[in-house]
């Protein structure tokens, strides 16, 4: 789905997010994976100047991958920041809450943030 992002379009794509996981008997992955998708919605909406991604929300054996692309050439990174500054956590939240995540270059000049959520295994039968 490719779109241009908007002060609701976080609220709106999460809720989709969740359709796709209840469906997929993956609700325990919802929290992690909305707010890792909100973060990624957010670093598009505040660094790339059109607004616009493409989002992937694929289903895999053991969870789940989303991939946010968009054309602007700056690749985001974690930063060290002091406790006064009020922005610029977004990906150490990413970092906390989800199995693994990265950047991939698409070409000139673009760019896919993406991040995998796991389900946590089943345990054994009694």
């Amino acid at each position: 789905m490719r779109f241009a992002v908007g002060d609701h379009s976080a609220r709106h794509v999460r809720r989709i997010l969740r359709h796709y996981l209840t469906q997929w008997d993956m609700p325990d992955l919802a929290d992690a994976a909305s707010l890792a998708l909100t973060e990624l919605l957010t670093n598009v909406h505040v660094h790339v100047p059109d607004r616009r991604c493409s989002l992937l929300i694929e289903r895999g054996p053991t969870g789940v991958r989303v991939e946010v692309r968009d054309d602007s050439p700056a690749l985001p990174r974690l930063r060290v920041l002091s406790p006064d500054e009020e922005t610029g956590r977004g990906l150490a939240l990413v970092d906390a809450m989800v199995h693994k995540w990265g950047v991939s270059r698409n070409g000139s000049p673009g760019k896919t943030v993406w991040f995998e959520c796991r389900a946590k295994p089943l345990p054994p039968p009694c």
